[in-house]
């Protein structure tokens, strides 16, 4: 990866006048950083500012919502997005996680202020405010379906909820820690749970009773991923008959992002192991790209991607910031990553620059969900961003 760009994070308001600037740096690795500023000429009658950069960075291109940005003598290149829209009126506080729905219409937030709620997607008009945990929900997301909604608290309860009438019609106890991470089996008859007690659980939802323990670690479960496995990957098979009541478990796989340094795999359904990759740094989140790529992000900075036919080392390294990698998610045929620091950005294999999602100003970016070209991210600053990728 080339050295990261940054850029002032509301230069699409300071370029918006005459004479007005923006700082630009780049941080190669192990060299000192190269520091800069962007300065608006003028409007052109398009709307468009005419923006000049300072020595040793050149302006490729500029629309409304983004520009795209070189430092020729670290060969970086971004492309800087501003939000479409921002959504201030969700919470009051700090939002610690979102979704958006399958169909794109809806989505669903949780914050420190004690709340979680259903949105409009287009115009961030509350629909539902969901009650019935106590303490902090820390992971919320739709069912495939788009008209239900399971959530995890730190009151160690797993809950499922109607989004057309804001019910709670499942809750499932049985976790001793507040739950972390959540992931959806299929089309939903099955869930699964990471927790701060070290286990992770399957769960039955017509039955709201857990169908067992898949894993238990002694460590902190920071994020759960479930994927589909590639048929060259040895699963394992289950010790015991599988209980009719599992739906869609076969060849899966589970993916634990532990707070031990640990990543590990198992089959789902067989609860075997597949592999155990010790990182640099406690795992906050893990993400499947393919039937054998995956990648996890670290307290420290990195992202690991590793393939599980060879997971002895990784297939590389992304490392942008020390700042925590606070979430992954597979994007068209890249991903996208957030972290503690406030950087959001996209890699993309065929593209040789990186899109950086602004807007967040050194506050953490806890989440983002997509849907078609929209791109949603949650901040510790309380807002929900929208970025529109045709902007690009």
């Amino acid at each position: 990866m080339a050295a990261p760009l940054r850029i002032q994070s509301d230069w699409a308001q300071a370029l918006r006048k005459d004479e007005g600037e923006a700082w630009l740096s780049c941080h190669p690795s192990g060299k000192p950083s190269l520091y800069g500023s962007l300065t608006c000429q003028g409007i052109g009658l398009d709307g468009i500012p005419e923006v000049t950069a300072s020595e040793g960075f050149i302006v490729n291109e500029i629309n409304k919502k983004s520009i795209h940005i070189s430092c020729p003598k670290e060969s970086a290149s971004s492309k800087f997005l501003a939000p479409y829209t921002t959504f201030s009126r969700i919470h009051t506080k700090s939002i610690t996680c979102l979704d958006i729905s399958s169909g794109g219409g809806l989505g669903v937030s949780s914050s420190t202020d004690g709340t979680m709620k259903i949105w409009q997607a287009s115009n961030g008009e509350l629909r539902r405010v969901l009650e019935g945990h106590v303490f902090d929900v820390n992971c919320c997301r739709f069912f495939p379906s788009g008209l239900v909604v399971l959530s995890g608290g730190m009151d160690a309860q797993l809950k499922i909820w109607s989004a057309e009438d804001a019910s709670c019609v499942v809750t499932f106890k049985g976790h001793k820690g507040g739950i972390l991470d959540t992931a959806i089996v299929d089309r939903g008859r099955n869930v699964v749970s990471g927790s701060r007690d070290g286990t992770a659980r399957l769960w039955d939802c017509g039955r709201s009773a857990c169908l067992g323990v898949l894993a238990d670690c002694g460590s902190s479960i920071n994020g759960v991923a479930v994927g589909a496995a590639d048929n060259s990957i040895n699963l394992g098979a289950p010790e015991q008959m599988p209980s009719e009541r599992e739906v869609g478990t076969e060849a899966k796989m589970l993916l634990l992002a532990r707070e031990d340094k640990k990543l590990q795999c198992l089959g789902l359904q067989s609860r075997q192991p597949v592999f155990l990759f010790i990182g640099s740094d406690a795992f906050n989140c893990c993400t499947f790209l393919s039937g054998f790529l995956l990648l996890a992000g670290t307290q420290d900075g990195n992202i690991y991607q590793l393939d599980v036919r060879s997971p002895g080392a990784p297939v590389q390294v992304i490392h942008r910031s020390g700042a925590p990698v606070l979430s992954l998610l597979s994007f068209r045929d890249g991903f996208i990553a957030s972290q503690g620091d406030g950087s959001c950005f996209i890699v993309q294999q065929d593209l040789d620059y990186v899109t950086e999602l602004t807007g967040a100003d050194c506050d953490p970016v806890y989440k983002v969900a997509t849907w078609e070209k929209q791109i949603y991210t949650c901040c510790r600053d309380g807002l929900v961003r929208r970025y529109q990728l045709s902007d690009l």
